[in-house]
C-alpha cells in the first residue's frame, strides 16, 4: 500500500556528504555536472593553438616609419619610447629589419624642415617625403608594400591638413587639387599604396581620377575612411613636429559617432578605394568591425600613437606585462574585423610571432 506525501509536512534535510567516505576514496556526488564543459578545448597549450578563431601573421602588419629632413642621427619621440624620426639611410636599415621580420609593409611619414601655406615641400620630387619613399622602393620595394602618407598636416605652416581660405576654414575643394598633385608626386616614386589620410569629402574619387588619367592604374589607394578626431593622437603630433593650434573637428569625424563612420567608408568604397581604414583602432572596435561586415575590399585599423604610449607608459611601471599586451591589442583589432594592422610594434610583434 502506498501514501502521498502530506505537501505540508516539511520534508527532512538532505543528509551531509560523508567526509569519511571521501577519505575513502568514495568523493561525493556533485551538486551538478555541467552538459556543456568549454574547458576542454582550453586545456593544453596545443590545444588552445589548433581551435583558436583569430591568428596574427607577421605579413598582416604596417609598420609606420618617420623621416626627418636635415638630421644626421635619428632622433627620439620621447612620447613614443623605441620610435624614432630616421635620417635616410637609418630608414632604409629600418626598413629591411621589418622585411627580414616579415612585415608586410611600411607607411611612410615625412617631417620636412621648413613649411609654407600650402605645403609646398609635399609636391617637391626631391622633398624628403618624396625622396624618402624612392629609398624604401630602392630597398625593399620587392619583400615589403611602400604605403605613402598623403595629407598636407606635415608640410603646412598652420598645420592642417588641407589649405585655408580667406577665412582661416580648410577649404575642402582647393584641398582635392592639393591631393591630386601629391598623389602624381608620389606614385612617380614607386610607391604602391598611397594612404589618404586627410578626411577631404571626395578625396577618394579625385586621386583616383588622377591617377587613372595619368596612367598609374596599378597604384592602390587606402583610404583613411572612419578617422576620428581622437585624443590618441597625441605623441603623434611630436612625431611629425606639427605645427597645428586648435582642433581638425570640422573635418575629422565626431568621436559620438558609428554610423557616420559607415557613411564614410561606403562613399570611399564607392569612389574606387582599394582598402578602407577605421583609425584610431582600439576605442571604436565597434566602428571596424561594422565597416568589415560591409566592405568588399580588405580593411585596415591603425593601432596610432597614444595606444602605444599608454602601453609602454604603464609597461615600464611594471602595470602591465609588455609582451601580453601589446600581442592581446593587435590580436583583438584583428579579432574585430582588420585584414591589416599599423602598428608601430610591427617589426618586434613579427619576430615574436615567427
Amino acid at each position: 500500500m502506498t501514501t502521498r506525501e502530506d505537501p505540508a509536512r516539511p520534508r527532512p534535510p538532505a543528509p551531509a556528504p560523508d567526509p569519511a567516505a571521501a577519505h575513502a576514496g568514495r568523493p561525493a556526488e556533485p551538486p551538478y555536472r555541467p552538459v556543456e564543459r568549454p574547458r576542454r578545448l582550453r586545456a593544453t597549450p596545443a590545444l588552445r593553438r589548433l581551435v583558436a578563431e583569430t591568428r596574427v601573421a607577421p605579413a598582416d602588419l604596417v609598420l609606420p616609419m618617420f623621416v626627418r629632413e636635415g638630421v644626421t642621427e635619428p632622433v627620439p619621440i620621447g612620447s613614443m619610447p623605441g620610435v624614432v624620426q630616421h635620417t635616410t639611410d637609418t630608414l632604409r636599415r629600418a626598413a629591411v629589419e621589418a622585411a627580414e621580420a616579415g612585415v608586410g609593409g611600411v607607411m611612410l611619414f615625412g617631417v620636412p624642415a621648413t613649411r609654407d601655406a600650402t605645403g609646398t615641400c609635399a609636391t617637391d620630387e626631391d622633398g624628403i617625403l618624396n625622396a624618402g619613399l624612392r629609398a624604401l622602393v630602392a630597398e625593399v620595394g620587392d619583400a615589403v608594400v611602400v604605403m605613402s602618407d598623403l595629407c598636407l598636416d606635415e608640410f603646412t605652416d598652420h598645420g592642417h591638413c588641407g589649405v585655408l581660405d580667406a577665412a582661416g576654414r580648410v577649404d575642402n575643394d582647393a584641398t582635392l587639387v592639393r591631393y591630386q598633385e601629391m598623389a602624381l608626386a608620389q606614385a612617380a616614386t614607386g610607391a604602391h599604396v598611397l594612404g589618404l589620410s586627410g578626411m577631404m569629402d571626395g578625396q577618394v574619387g579625385a586621386v583616383r581620377e588622377v591617377l587613372e588619367g595619368a596612367g598609374y592604374t596599378d597604384t592602390a589607394i587606402l583610404a583613411y575612411s572612419a578617422k576620428y578626431a581622437s585624443a590618441f593622437y597625441g605623441p603623434f603630433r611630436e612625431a611629425v613636429d606639427s605645427q597645428l593650434r586648435g582642433d581638425r573637428k570640422t573635418y575629422q569625424m565626431d568621436v559620438a559617432n558609428r554610423r557616420e563612420g559607415l557613411r564614410e567608408a561606403t562613399l570611399d568604397l564607392a569612389e574606387g578605394a582599394d582598402v578602407v581604414m577605421v583609425k584610431p583602432a582600439l576605442a571604436y572596435l565597434d566602428v571596424l568591425a561594422e565597416v568589415a561586415a560591409l566592405s568588399e575590399v580588405p580593411v585596415a585599423a591603425y593601432q596610432v600613437s597614444g595606444e602605444y604610449a599608454m602601453v609602454e607608459a604603464a609597461a615600464a611601471q611594471g602595470w602591465l606585462d609588455r609582451r601580453r599586451t601589446i600581442e592581446e591589442t593587435v590580436l583583438s583589432i584583428r579579432r574585430a574585423g582588420a585584414d591589416v594592422v599599423l602598428t608601430y610594434w610591427a617589426t618586434e610583434l613579427a619576430r615574436w610571432l615567427r
